[in-house]
């Protein structure tokens, strides 16, 4: 009876054991599949923002992360109300301007219609509206929009892209303000409000390394000696210095390039075009957590003064009567 019970145990374990070695290869198998049939592009902007600041997407400069790899300055533009009352929801409007005209080289190196992304640091408790509290009016302009906090447990701090440029030049953010009352450490206040767009891809990646979406230059002096085409790789170009070994640089397949065989290069001449068309903006803006309670202060503080010159008005022209009445008498 021990043998058989020991024996069943061992059977057991190691059935359980091969059920999760099943399991993880399952599950590895599962990721594998999804990295390779769905479309990644909806993860590009945000994992490149958070791999090049982890922490918070603006430095002590001001700077946002975004700028470390979008090299070109566009605009950007935020419209936000200049109050708003506590947990109430408004649109933050953010506007990334370009040319709908313009094509992009992506990642194969073909030209294709421009993304855009932005990023929007809201103050401390305010967030985006959860669904049921968005107005109908509202729902309609963010229809079909996916917003993501940029760190687990930052809902202030929002990302949102790549998403079609043509058909969202304006972006609107369903912001939800704090309640003070019952959110502690929130206070009725001036807060500023911090917002990136980009448009188009990035020149650099967080690694240090250029996309094809950059300029290329020429790595040493010479005599550029061969210009082997690959095709849906780029280019070879092969620098010939005056003295030394052959040097080739590698340029892949999207900008154009603008040398020759037989030319002559300087160290950190243009190899090729620049390809960009897009480029990164960030703006800055301003709202007041107002207090109900301040407000209907004011007023009454407002009628008071408006009561009260009233009445010194109406007290001159008494007195006038009186001093007219005495006169004539």
């Amino acid at each position: 009876m021990k043998k058989a019970s020991i024996s069943a145990r061992l059977l057991s374990g190691k059935q359980a054991i091969a059920r999760t070695i099943l399991l993880a290869f399952a599950s590895v198998v599962f990721f594998l599949a999804s990295d390779f049939a769905l479309p990644q592009a909806a993860n590009a902007y945000p994992f490149w923002a958070q791999q090049t600041a982890p922490e918070t997407p603006r430095d002590p400069t001001g700077r946002l992360a975004c700028a470390n790899c979008h090299l070109g300055a566009k605009p950007t533009e935020i419209e936000i109300p200049q109050s708003v009352m506590p947990d109430t929801v408004f649109e933050a409007v953010v506007k990334i301007p370009y040319d709908t005209n313009a094509q992009q080289v992506v990642g194969d190196g073909s030209k294709g219609p421009l993304n855009v992304g932005a990023v929007l640091m809201l103050p401390e408790g305010f967030k985006i509206a959860p669904e049921d509290r968005i107005p109908e009016e509202m729902k309609e302009k963010v229809e079909g929009l996916y917003f993501q906090p940029y760190k687990e447990g930052q809902d202030n701090v929002v990302i949102i892209g790549p998403i079609p440029g043509d058909q969202h030049q304006e972006i609107v953010f369903p912001v939800l303000s704090p309640n003070p009352k019952t959110d502690k450490g929130i206070y009725f206040g001036k807060y500023p409000v911090h917002v990136g767009g980009n448009r188009g891809r990035g020149q650099i990646y967080p690694t240090g390394g250029k996309s094809n979406n950059a300029v290329y230059n020429a790595s040493a002096a010479g005599k550029i000696t061969k210009v082997a085409n690959l095709g849906e790789d780029g280019y070879e170009v092969t620098i010939q210095p005056e003295n030394g070994d052959a040097v080739v640089d590698t340029i892949p397949a999207g900008p154009e390039l603008i040398v020759s065989e037989g030319q002559e290069v300087k160290a950190g001449e243009l190899l090729t075009n620049n390809p960009n068309v897009g480029g990164f903006g960030q703006a800055d803006a301003e709202v007041v957590l107002q207090s109900p309670s301040r407000i209907k202060g004011l007023m009454a503080f407002l009628g008071a003064i408006m009561l009260s010159q009233l009445m010194l008005v109406l007290k001159k022209k008494q007195v006038e009567k009186v001093q007219a009445a005495e006169m004539n008498f």
